[in-house]
């Protein structure tokens, strides 16, 4: 299965994956701070990604990868 990773140590928080995702499934994570001192994305609803890459694409820090798991 092919899904979405953000990388929360390399993520500043921006919101421009929240606003790029067509399934809506991407929000701000207010309860952890990265080590950069930001709140980072993350992806909600997992099993609701359609790996369209919107997200990848629209990250200026290279923070999120559309890649393969495991995942059943």
């Amino acid at each position: 299965m092919i899904r979405s990773f953000i990388y929360q140590e390399r993520c500043k928080g921006c919101g421009l994956c929240i606003v790029a995702c067509p399934k809506q499934i991407i929000g701000i994570n207010k309860n952890k701070l990265n080590q950069m001192g930001y709140f980072p994305a993350e992806v909600l609803e997992p099993e609701k990604c359609i790996a369209c890459g919107r997200c990848a694409t629209a990250c200026p820090d290279a923070a999120i990868e559309v890649k393969e798991t495991d995942d059943v």
